[in-house]
């Protein structure tokens, strides 16, 4: 049955949460939010009012005040720093939880935390749902997309009170659905994440070689990605649409300056400890045995910018820095968009794979149909073209390997002589570009289907740690320790071994 949510708590009152709080007051619901900072109360309160939203957002001071008014059963939201904190939320809240209450963690949590949680509150009959929410404030206040994890009776109560907030998609579909079990909707916005970082490293890549490669103005790159935008395969995408609004913004009161000149090259959020999601999606992928190249790319050329002292302190010891970039000759735009579509779609390729690895790994049962359908509004990897190539075949298929997939594998075919003549490009003059780069190198060896380089590899590692390997004529086989081992260079004292130890068969 449905639930009729009348009155709802928010615990957490910053930007997201705080923005979520006028959103489902304008749905309809009275809401009540918690948080230490006086100040961010007062704000959304302010808010509320120039909303026309006065009255249909409260405070509490305590967890007490806070449940006492709410709809029975109590759904509770919170939007809090992932680590200790929704612990200790969680410690001083549990004692005013009844059985059958919903609290929906909206925070980037990492999946095991967040069954971790769901363990403690299943002993109280508790629902516990890890929802993983995109779109950035501004969707937070219009409809973000939402993704759902958890118990599936659970989930579908929910729903229908979600629908009405969720962001909604270009045929009006609303963009939240139940993901998976357990920490699956906290696990599937974590790669949601990692795919965007290594969208925008491709689109950061690509506007420095219009930038100052080609030396085009801010307003002529916003009028490229404008065009972009508006037809192709970069259509209905949500980075290339805000590239049009950032390359366009001008200093206010001083119409002669962008703001995006003024703006230092230094991303910090992975090391300052409020961004784990980086992280977490190349933790994960490593974990499952997953490539993941352009993911791990863009993540390594964030922390490097975090880092600028030290980029300094290296270009000081050199007097000046390696790369000495020359202004291009070649102007091949449509070359560039399609490296930077290849490498979009090569991030999406690279993240379904971790997801449908890790579901099968723990029992998650993610619908990966609904994952491409809860990406298509609201948040930040939004891209229609994209969507629309992949969606029929995971709708059809929920384990569906895009490797054998014609019209996907035709997309990327079609598209990987301008990304390999963009990177040449770049590298001959010295621009850089990692994440095009590491998709190149990803579909050139994930494609040869023998003579790869570790060929090497495999011998040295068979030569010093007996580590085996298989046979060329062996065929494909799976990820497996090979069942074949050559003595190059027995130990000594076991010289008389070497004739048995070096037979192949």
């Amino acid at each position: 049955m449905a639930l009729n949510v009348k009155k709802l708590a928010i615990i957490g009152a910053g930007s997201m949460g705080g923005n979520m709080a006028l959103l489902f007051a304008d749905k309809g619901s009275e809401v009540v939010i918690q948080d230490p900072s006086e100040s961010s109360r007062k704000l959304v309160l302010d808010n509320a009012k120039l909303a026309g939203l006065d009255g249909k957002i409260s405070t509490a001071s305590n967890y007490q005040e806070l449940c006492s008014g709410l709809s029975s059963p109590k759904v509770i939201l919170f939007s809090l720093p992932h680590g200790s904190v929704p612990d200790a939320v969680l410690d001083g809240l549990e004692q005013y939880l009844e059985r059958g209450d919903f609290i929906v963690d909206c925070s980037n949590e990492h999946w095991e935390r967040t069954e971790r949680r769901q363990g403690r509150m299943l002993a109280r009959d508790v629902h516990y749902i890890g929802m993983g929410v995109s779109g950035g404030y501004q969707s937070a206040r219009t409809g973000p997309s939402m993704c759902p994890g958890g118990a599936f009776d659970a989930i579908e109560k929910l729903l229908p009170f979600l629908r009405q907030a969720a962001a909604k998609d270009n045929n009006g579909n609303p963009c939240v659905a139940h993901i998976g079990a357990g920490g699956a909707g906290n696990f599937v916005k974590t790669i949601h994440n990692g795919i965007e970082h290594a969208m925008m490293s491709a689109q950061c890549e690509a506007w420095a070689i219009m930038r100052h490669g080609l030396a085009m103005s801010n307003d002529d790159i916003a009028d490229i990605f404008a065009q972009w935008d508006a037809k192709g395969e970069l259509s209905d995408n949500f980075l290339i649409s805000i590239g049009i609004d950032i390359c366009r913004q001008k200093v206010p009161r001083d119409e002669s300056k962008h703001v995006l000149d003024l703006v230092k090259d230094k991303v910090v959020q992975d090391t300052d400890a409020t961004e784990g999601t980086g992280y977490w999606t190349l933790e994960a992928a490593a974990d499952l045995h997953v490539p993941h190249p352009t993911l791990a790319a863009a993540h390594s050329f964030r922390l490097g910018s975090g880092y600028s002292k030290a980029r300094y302190d290296l270009s000081s010891t050199l007097e000046g820095p390696f790369a000495k970039p020359q202004r291009l000759s070649v102007r091949d735009l449509e070359a560039l968009r399609r490296a930077t579509y290849a490498t979009f779609l090569g991030s999406y390729l690279q993240g379904l794979d971790i997801i449908q690895r890790a579901s099968d790994a723990n029992g998650w049962h993610i619908n990966m149909g609904n994952v491409l359908a809860i990406w298509r509004g609201g948040c930040i990897i939004r891209a229609g073209y994209i969507n629309d190539l992949l969606s029929p075949h995971f709708e059809k298929n929920n384990a569906a390997d895009w490797r054998l997939i014609k019209p996907i594998v035709d997309e990327l075919r079609k598209c990987y002589q301008s990304l390999k003549q963009v990177v040449v490009l770049a590298t001959e003059n010295d621009y850089v570009v990692p994440a095009l780069s590491a998709t190149l190198e990803w579909l050139k060896y994930s494609s040869i289907p023998q003579d790869l380089p570790t060929q090497f590899q495999e011998a040295q590692l068979d030569y010093f740690g007996k580590h085996m390997f298989d046979l060329r004529s062996d065929g494909p086989g799976e990820p497996v320790t090979g069942a074949r081992h050559f003595e190059w260079k027995p130990p000594k004292g076991l010289e008389s071994t070497w004739e048995q130890a070096t037979k192949l068969t």
